[in-house]
């Protein structure tokens, strides 16, 4: 469609948003931005809505968002009276114009008779997951845009069982999504009207207090914290995002005594001006924490990004210096923890198993198996790991124990049905205190991990191709390795292949079926260990690289990974500079 009919028909629509007809006006002057802004529709797909806020089809704007709601609202419809009495809950993080967007997601609903549950005030993502299964809601939405930059927000779903919508349920609201055929007439609801129906519920403190009770079940050993609790000192940062309450009335629910908060970064702030990104996988996020952590002489940093479903930790290394952990070290202390101390205090449960994605680190599947545990594999998403987790619960056949991604994503306890920094956050202060009685760091703690299971180590290297430009060369990258596919790399041969798009691994003439949902995804294993992997993101204009091998040392394995991100990363520059 020619951008021009979109923006036509917005530039001719008398009651456009006065702020929104304001920007565009602006617009008008930067005619590659008024393209971009039009030249699609922003696309609902299997997680939701994500762009940048603005006018236009393109962009995060209230008709974007009523747009989404309409669609979800005709997909409820579907379900009878029952799933309209259900509703759904509505969450919103700290980003510019949340709590609008979720109001106007509750007045779209509330126009075809669907209950709302609205949070009073922001809410991490984990929180409204727990939230639609405590309130046996529908469904349930989550604005935010996780940790993007300031100029991005969006409009997650999630499902009955308080997970984001599996693959075929996410496909039935996307027909619905895409029948709507003009975001500019959905038609809303007044929010004093719905609330005298009783179409619209504010929330807040009930769900909370039940939310912090569950979480006291996180903790596996409260004697460990009792031991060490004096004298064990955290710096937080919520990076001016939901974590700020929940994550101290956690810590200190478990026993912790001190919790120190980063001053500058303790409030809601929608510019998030302290940081260049608010995403704790990136270490300038925890600049602050560090100068804090320094003063006090704290034994662990911990930040969590805006909706408060990751979490980064920083502790002090064999230097002295803190260093950011990655999250599939934290994983690796994680699960590590839990399994061992799970089978001293005999509470791991007969099949316990272990989910991780595609792209997360091998050693979780060393640690399980070398306790007789299995790991299962699922695509990158926690969507997936969420479907798992029901299909546990349906079969009865394995019990979840943890659930991880390298992405600083992690699950403990399954009340909630997403990735959860708050349940993390908790954990990994517990692995800390454990390590602290045995007079060790908690980078003491992940050598004597390493040093059993072999030094592993990941990277990952992410391109930003923004626009329609960008789509293209992206797909001309996967192309290109999919049709022309490497041989070899750093001088070791690529054992197999793995294409999810095309649900097959090849191994040289051989050839296995993949029974995982299609997903354009490509991961080439080579031979001791090494490994990578080329990805899209679901959400962002980007693609990613994932890149793993297990060496004997750590300046061996930190040697090799760069090695292998380097010659991966010339063939891509290669393609790009063809294309």
């Amino acid at each position: 469609m020619d951008w021009k009919i979109n923006y036509k028909k917005w530039k001719q629509f008398a009651a456009l948003d006065r702020q929104l007809k304001e920007k565009l006006e602006e617009l008008e002057s930067d005619n590659k931005q008024l393209e971009d802004s039009f030249y699609k529709t922003l696309e609902f797909g299997t997680g939701g809505i994500r762009g940048e806020l603005g006018p236009g089809t393109n962009r995060m704007n209230i008709y974007t968002i009523r747009k989404a709601s309409e669609g979800l609202a005709r997909y409820i419809e579907q379900y009878g009276e029952e799933a309209k009495m259900r509703g759904v809950v509505i969450a919103y993080d700290s980003r510019f114009k949340s709590p609008e967007f979720a109001m106007e997601a509750a007045r779209t609903l509330g126009q075809h008779g669907i209950q709302a549950y609205v949070f009073e005030s922001l809410r991490s993502t984990p929180e409204l997951s727990f939230a639609v299964r405590y309130l046996h809601a529908y469904c349930g939405i989550v604005i935010t845009a996780s940790h993007n930059p300031p100029e991005y927000n969006g409009f997650k779903v999630y499902g009955k069982d308080g997970a984001q919508l599996p693959p075929a349920a996410a496909d039935e609201v996307i027909v619905k999504v895409n029948e709507v055929e003009d975001e500019l007439t959905v038609a809303v609801g007044n929010v004093e009207d719905l609330k005298a129906k009783g179409l619209i519920t504010m929330i807040g403190e009930t769900v909370d207090q039940a939310y912090l009770k569950q979480l006291q079940t996180i903790n596996v050993n409260k004697d460990i914290i009792k031991e060490v609790a004096d004298d064990f000192k955290i710096v937080y940062t919520p990076l001016h995002g939901t974590g700020n309450i929940p994550v101290r009335r956690g810590l200190e629910g478990i026993g912790f005594k001190y919790v120190q908060v980063v001053k500058e970064q303790e409030l809601p702030d929608s510019s998030f001006s302290t940081v260049q990104s608010p995403n704790p996988e990136e270490h300038a996020a925890f600049e602050l924490a560090i100068q804090y952590g320094e003063e006090s002489n704290a034994d662990m940093l911990l930040g969590t990004d805006p909706d408060t479903d990751r979490v980064g930790v920083a502790v002090r290394n064999g230097k002295g210096v803190f260093e950011v952990l990655t999250g599939n070290q934290v994983g690796a202390l994680l699960l590590n923890y839990l399994i061992t101390e799970k089978q001293k205090l005999n509470e791991l449960p007969k099949h316990a198993t272990v989910l991780k994605t595609i792209v997360t680190s091998e050693i979780g599947r060393d640690i399980a198996a070398a306790h007789e545990l299995e790991t299962i594999d699922t695509l990158t998403g926690f969507k997936f790991i969420g479907e798992k987790i029901k299909e546990f619960e349906e079969t009865g056949e394995k019990r979840f124990l943890f659930g991880y991604e390298e992405s600083y994503g992690y699950l403990i306890g399954d009340f909630v049905r997403d990735k959860d920094a708050v349940q993390a956050c908790l954990l990994i202060a517990e692995v800390g205190a454990y390590y602290k009685s045995k007079n060790m760091t908690l980078y003491e703690g992940l050598l004597s991990i390493f040093e059993k299971y072999g030094y592993y180590k990941e990277t990952l290297e992410s391109l930003t191709l923004k626009g329609k430009d960008g789509v293209e060369q992206i797909n001309a990258i996967l192309a290109a390795f999919r049709e022309n596919p490497p041989a070899e790399m750093i001088g070791k041969a690529v054992l197999a292949i793995e294409d999810y798009q095309a649900s097959k691994r090849m191994m040289g003439k051989q050839e296995e079926v993949i029974h995982l949902p299609k997903s354009n995804v490509l991961k080439y294993k080579l031979e001791d260990g090494a490994w990578f992997c080329l990805r899209p993101s679901g959400t962002e204009p980007k693609i990613k690289f994932y890149f793993g091998v297990k060496e004997e040392s750590l300046e061996a394995s930190e040697k090799l990974v760069l090695e292998l991100q380097n010659a991966v990363m010339d063939r891509v520059k290669e393609e790009i500079n063809r294309h």
